[in-house]
Order: structure tokens, then C-alpha cells, then sequence
């Protein structure tokens, strides 16, 4: 059997609706889950995944691309962690376009925020040359999800933090009324707080941010 095969079978017999209704309820029931919990899950995607180790290597954007679009949400936890464990170091510059796929699909904060962080961050440390140009699209874009992600995809990033790059994209979008903007500007701020704090508690001094934004990115300071 190929990956996706035993990947499915193995979720059908874990599945437990008693699990399922928290777990749907926590994501404001969005999305349908089997009711696996994470442990469970990446242990079973763990075992099947050794199993067809050449194939998900040599599939991976295909297969990621097929567990995103499934309906039920642990496949698509299953696709991010194999997009970004196989294409770590190894992205093609047309991969932007995959990754917008991943943050625009069947978007919400569990797996946008991961997204944000370990594909377009990671991809954007690989061809920083691309920077500009994606971040301009993806803070134009009328879909809010790509915004955030724009705020959010230097996490991690610490010293090598594009300071100038982050407070423009805070600024850019300070004034909007999306919940999930305010807090991802409060958070990339309080982020890099850990790394410049000083810097961050002036921008949020002379900056008109929204409370929230303001709240999240002074928090630990």
C-alpha cells in the first residue's frame, strides 16, 4: 500500500468521536477531525512515514498537496509537517507558490502560524533575494491570512530579524479591525522584544497600534 493508503486506514480505526466533538469545538468547528490527538498522530504518521520513506521524499509537495485538500483536519497537520520536514534546505524558488496554496487552504490559525514560520521563514532564509517581493504580495493581498503571515514569517528569525521590514509591515496594517492581524502584530513584536527590547518598546511608544497589538507586544517587557 502506498503512504496516503495506510496513512488513511490507520486514521479510520484510531478515529474517537469522543475526542472529535472537543477537538471540533476548540477550532470553532471549522474543520471535521477524526479525534486523534497529537502524540497518537505523529506517532502513527511517524511509523507509516518510515515505511515509505522513499516515496513521501520523492512526493512530498504532491503528497502534501493531497492531504491539504482531505477533509478531515489531522491530514492536513500531516502536510505541513512532511512539507516541512522534506523540503527543509532543499526549496525550489517556485515553491512560493506551494506555500501560498498550504497558507490559503482551508486557513486557520493552527496551521497558518506554523506555515508563517517554518515554510515561507524558512524558504525566505533560502532565497532571501525573494523577500521583497513576496512580503509585497502576500501584505497587499486581500486575503488575511497572507497578511498575517507576511507579520509573522521572521519568528525565529532573532538578530537576523529584519527590524525595519517587521515595524513597516506592524504599521502597514495597524489600523485593521482582524482580530488575527492585532494579535500577529503584538506577538511578532513581543517576539523580537526578546531579542531588542528597547527598540521594540520605542516603536510601540511612538506607533498608533490597536490595544491588543500594543498589550501582546509589551507582555513579558
Amino acid at each position: 500500500m502506498t503512504f496516503l493508503t495506510e496513512l488513511t486506514q490507520a486514521f479510520r480505526e484510531k478515529a474517537s468521536a469522543d475526542n472529535a466533538g472537543p477537538m471540533e469545538a476548540y477550532m470553532k468547528h471549522h474543520f471535521p477531525f477524526y479525534g486523534i490527538k497529537a502524540p497518537l498522530r505523529k506517532s502513527i504518521t511517524k511509523q507509516i512515514w518510515s515505511l515509505h520513506k522513499a516515496e513521501v521524499t520523492n512526493n512530498a509537495r504532491e503528497i502534501g498537496l493531497t492531504l491539504l485538500h482531505q477533509k478531515q483536519r489531522e491530514y492536513q497537520y500531516v502536510a505541513m509537517e512532511i512539507l516541512e520536514k522534506e523540503l527543509r534546505g532543499k526549496f525550489e524558488k517556485s515553491d512560493i507558490k506551494l506555500i501560498e496554496v498550504t497558507i490559503t487552504t482551508n486557513s486557520w490559525w493552527d496551521t497558518v502560524d506554523f506555515l508563517a514560520k517554518y515554510l515561507l521563514g524558512n524558504y525566505l532564509t533560502q532565497f532571501p533575494e525573494e523577500t521583497e517581493t513576496v512580503i509585497s504580495r502576500f501584505s497587499d493581498s486581500e486575503n488575511m491570512w497572507l497578511n498575517r503571515s507576511a507579520i509573522l514569517f521572521q519568528l525565529g528569525y532573532k538578530s537576523k530579524t529584519d527590524v525595519a521590514l517587521l515595524f513597516a509591515l506592524c504599521e502597514k496594517h495597524s489600523n485593521s479591525s482582524e482580530f488575527f492581524i492585532q494579535k500577529a502584530i503584538g506577538w511578532a513584536l513581543r517576539e523580537y522584544a526578546k531579542t531588542d527590547p528597547k527598540t521594540v518598546m520605542q516603536f510601540v511608544s511612538q506607533t498608533t497600534l490597536k490595544p491588543l497589538s500594543s498589550r501582546e507586544a509589551l507582555k513579558n517587557l
